[in-house]
């Protein structure tokens, strides 16, 4: 059952933010990237029935635009305007769930207004620069990002596939990457190879500001993420803050792909 959605947006400095709210109660923040609200909407309606739910569309992503599409966008970024998104809709602080690079957005979030968010879910944040082989892990990254700007965009996600130690049909790799994309969806892509992925795997959390802010850190790893790079990452996390990971459901975008079970977990946990 869908929820009813109320869209709108927010001027914050170099960006105007999409964003969307549904149902009441205590605030629940669903935020990723570079995937968008889109990919938030059903387990968004499964927690609006007694939450009220936000969702957005990460700056330079989809109807998030930005004045300098050529700039890039760094997890700080980002966490600035959750801190703009949680204080205009004045229903804080927030539960947050942050996913992939998301997460890191999250992390960012707490180290610089830990107020605003009473738990902080961070699910699979890729931080390259946790892990021993970090320095291999950038110079891959940064060969893909070539490689993409070169224009062999299939070469460039296969790399990405490669990197991140995933495993998927080899027809679906080419029914979802082995063309071109179009539109909205190839200016997504090029602003997510372009001007988000360096900045979020080279991010590097204030442990020591994490630990002291009053928030509640939970690490959320994906039951079938095992052996992948967010994997080793959130596991790299979750020990540096003392901290035992929790398993959800499916894997790196586990609330996409399984949102019923997911959103059970995710109740779990918050209640915890």
């Amino acid at each position: 059952m869908t929820t009813l959605t109320t869209a709108t947006t927010l001027d914050v400095p170099g960006a105007r933010l999409h964003y969307e709210l549904r149902g009441s109660g205590p605030l629940v923040v669903l935020v990723a990237a570079p995937m968008d609200a889109t990919s938030f909407a059903p387990l968004a309606d499964l927690l609006a029935t007694d939450h009220t739910v936000l969702t957005t569309d990460p700056r330079g992503i989809n109807r998030s635009t930005v004045d300098h599409p050529d700039r890039d966008s760094t997890p700080v970024d980002r966490a600035a305007d959750l801190a703009a998104l949680i204080r205009h809709v004045d229903a804080g602080p927030a539960t947050v769930l942050g996913s992939s690079g998301g997460a890191v957005s999250l992390l960012a979030l707490v180290e610089r207004a830990p107020e605003l968010v009473t738990t902080a879910i961070v699910h699979e944040p890729p931080l390259d620069e946790l892990l021993p082989d970090h320095a291999d892990l950038f110079d891959r990254t940064e060969q893909m990002i070539t490689t993409y700007l070169t224009g062999d965009t299939r070469a460039a996600w296969l790399q990405f596939m490669a990197i991140g130690n995933l495993a998927i049909p080899d027809e679906v790799f080419e029914l979802v990457f082995g063309t071109p994309r179009e539109g909205q969806a190839a200016a997504d892509e090029h602003f997510q190879f372009a001007h988000m992925i360096r900045h979020t795997v080279r991010f590097r959390p204030d442990v020591d500001a994490l630990l002291a802010a009053p928030t509640r850190l939970v690490v959320g790893i994906g039951e079938e993420s095992t052996g992948q790079l967010c994997d080793r990452t959130s596991r790299a996390l979750a020990g540096l803050l003392g901290i035992e990971p929790t398993l959800f459901p499916g894997d790196h975008i586990g609330y996409a792909e399984q949102p019923d079970a997911f959103a059970v977990r995710l109740r779990e946990t918050m209640g915890a």
